[in-house]
């Protein structure tokens, strides 16, 4: 998200809990760096805004507030290898050229390349550090 974007979606976030002191306004990173549950602070005109409502959450912690799981996330992507594998074999199958798969290859030697995208992407997230395909 742009710096722009970033700025929209606050302020929009910003009306939101402004219009009842209940709401609780949550930016969901599908791929973050690390597992995080942070108030989100922009600046906005050269000023830092930061509010507790306002806040940036990876998708583990996401699925942890709403499941009230911990390890919610982890249970729901443990089968995604399983589906990654099947997605390569038809993909294989079809013959169908796959030039996002076919770049991946050239840099790596990993044969699982696809699983170890997804792998690297999670392994920070809650339950994560002791997953079985990171050993």
């Amino acid at each position: 998200m742009n710096s722009s974007s970033s700025q929209r979606t606050y302020i929009k976030m910003q009306n939101k809990i402004l219009e009842d002191s209940k709401n609780l306004c949550l930016l969901v990173e599908a791929i973050s760096t690390k597992s995080q549950n942070v108030p989100w602070t922009i600046r906005i005109d050269g000023k830092q805004i930061q509010n507790e409502r306002i806040r940036r959450v990876s998708i583990d912690r996401f699925y942890e507030i709403v499941t009230g799981e911990k390890e919610a996330f982890k249970k729901l992507v443990q089968v995604l290898p399983k589906i990654i594998d099947e997605v390569v074999k038809n993909i294989q199958r079809t013959g169908i050229e796959n030039s996002v798969l076919d770049e991946w290859k050239k840099l790596s030697s990993n044969e699982d390349i696809l699983k170890t995208l997804y792998l690297l992407a999670f392994k920070t997230y809650n339950g994560f550090d002791n997953f079985e395909f990171f050993k």
